[in-house]
């Protein structure tokens, strides 16, 4: 009997975070998806076979180690991460209207986040002599908009960190990736947000969720760093 792999989702919730888990659940694995929010997590476990909640703050170390160590211990070392949490407290300002508290929260979500979840899940890949990290990321990572400045910053630091740990892990058979997002993700937020736009202005989580299972299925002779996705109508 063929075990099954695991997969580390965080930031897990009604986006993003809940289509790949779907796509990893469909494809074989075992899902351990991380949030803050049990109840949510718990009803997502209930509905998606395959699935484990595990309740962690990316942002804490501890939580990290604890939440990691846990799903080692449950369900099996894992063979995947997809760091998908993330924190845009004051998302709209410039560096004179922004609190200074909402760019050392998000900071500490969106690039410490991924530097305790790739400390706390590396060794367990170098063992295996393989694995996967993936971080999703925006265009912010790539420009500093004036109206971003609490944002921004803080999701260029994560690209770099995620090159760096890339460089490191990937002669060690661990493959890094860093997944930028260009458009209006299709969640119940955005469609809040924004409800008079088109289905077409928006990106499928499925979409995001099969580039991401493409990419961390790549045969390692022709590995992508940084792959970049938008709706087609998209200006960029």
């Amino acid at each position: 009997m063929v075990e099954k792999k695991i997969c580390i989702v965080t930031g897990v919730g009604e986006g993003t975070g809940l289509g790949i888990v779907r796509r990893f659940a469909e494809g074989g694995y075992q899902v351990a998806m991380l949030a803050r929010n049990e109840a949510r997590l718990q009803r997502f476990a209930r509905e998606i076979p395959g699935t484990t909640a595990f309740t962690c703050e990316v942002s804490d170390e501890e939580s990290v180690n604890s939440t990691f160590a846990a799903v080692a211990e449950k369900l099996g070392p894992p063979d995947v991460l997809v760091h998908n949490a993330v924190s845009f407290n004051s998302l709209f300002g410039t560096f004179m209207e922004i609190e200074p508290a909402a760019l050392q929260r998000n900071f500490e979500v969106n690039t410490m986040g991924l530097l305790f979840c790739a400390r706390a899940v590396a060794p367990y890949m170098l063992k295996a002599g393989s694995g996967a990290i993936m971080v999703t990321g925006n265009t912010s990572a790539r420009r500093g908009r004036a109206n971003f400045a609490a944002f921004a910053p803080t999701k260029a630091a994560q690209r770099i960190l995620a090159e760096s740990i890339a460089r490191s892990l990937g002669p060690q058979g661990v493959h890094v990736s860093y997944i930028l997002i260009d458009g209006g993700i299709d969640m119940p937020f955005a469609r809040e947000l924004l409800p008079d736009k088109p289905d077409e202005f928006f990106i499928k989580t499925s979409a995001i969720a099969d580039a991401i299972w493409s990419v961390v299925h790549q045969d390692r002779s022709g590995w992508t760093f940084e792959l970049d996705l938008r709706p087609f109508g998209e200006e960029w």
